[in-house]
């Protein structure tokens, strides 16, 4: 890996007013921008069922499928959806009807049509929790276990952005390898790494023996990281050693419904693992 200690070996000296000329470069650039609101028209589509997520399946993506699919599986015939892709790659997100949903243009994005008014939600810790209290699943009612649920929601929040933007970011989509951010975020991206692994240490899930949103919220960034499967990073962040990470990770992949919410708007990998948009059931292959 070609590391180098700043850009050009030389130290970069932050102007008095900071000026945004040019794309940055790496993976993304051209969707980054240092204003909000739309760049463009276009409504977004609206089909059948009570609830209409706008999404792609990053991490983010995958914590509401997989939600929306558990609670299908527990018979919320009021979870039925349907998933439009968006396509961050080509700024779907900066479309004038995405951003009516979510004025912060980043996926996912849900619209509850079930009421007299429909109700946007945006975040998808935000989404998460809305649907669990909606429904009454997977969000604990007696008070610890409900603000311990809360906190691990709020960690995962929190912390992630340092793994993607951050770890991610410089480790896998900068132009170039730089030793000092790819040095700090491995760092923080191995800490909660080590947070998350000493917690399930004597817990099967995040809270205890239930399974919350708060797993549903986590598995996708660190239980994929944790098995190798986020940005190659496996034998660079030793990920063999969290082994209680691992352990729930594997235990959250044999859930029919997280097998099935992990294919939604998903548009790489194998075939038969991809359905771009979900309308029903159907629409989602068997393994």
């Amino acid at each position: 890996m070609d590391v180098s200690d700043s850009n050009d070996n030389q130290e970069y000296q932050p102007p008095k007013v900071w000026q945004w000329e040019s794309e940055s470069g790496g993976r993304f650039a051209s969707i980054n921008r240092p204003v909000a609101g739309p760049t463009h028209e276009k409504a977004l589509p609206v089909g059948e069922h009570p609830i209409q997520l706008y999404s792609l399946a990053t991490p983010n993506g995958v914590k509401v499928t997989v939600m929306l699919e558990e609670l299908l599986a527990l018979g919320h015939e009021g979870a039925e959806y349907d998933a439009w892709l968006i396509n961050i790659g080509e700024g779907d997100q900066f479309g004038s009807g995405f951003v009516e949903v979510n004025p912060n243009s980043k996926i996912p994005a849900m619209v509850d049509r079930s009421g007299p008014e429909p109700i946007r939600v945006f975040e998808s810790g935000a989404i998460l929790l809305y649907l669990a209290e909606k429904f009454g699943e997977f969000l604990p009612t007696e008070p610890g276990p409900r603000a311990e649920t809360y906190s691990w929601l709020m960690w995962l929040m929190g912390s992630a952005p340092y793994l993607g933007g951050g770890f991610g970011h410089f480790y896998a989509y900068a132009p170039k390898k730089w030793k000092y951010p790819i040095d700090r975020y491995t760092m923080e991206a191995k800490r909660q790494l080590d947070v998350l692994n000493r917690n399930l240490a004597d817990r099967k899930f995040l809270i205890g023996d239930d399974y919350t949103i708060a797993d549903m919220a986590t598995f996708p960034w660190y239980g994929a990281l944790a098995q190798g499967k986020l940005y190659e990073a496996g034998e660079f962040l030793d990920v063999e050693s969290y082994t209680h990470v691992r352990r729930w990770m594997a235990d959250i992949e044999q859930r029919p419904a997280v097998r099935r919410g992990r294919k939604v708007n998903r548009t790489w990998g194998q075939e038969d693992k991809q359905v771009r948009e979900r309308h029903s059931a159907a629409d989602i292959p068997e393994d």
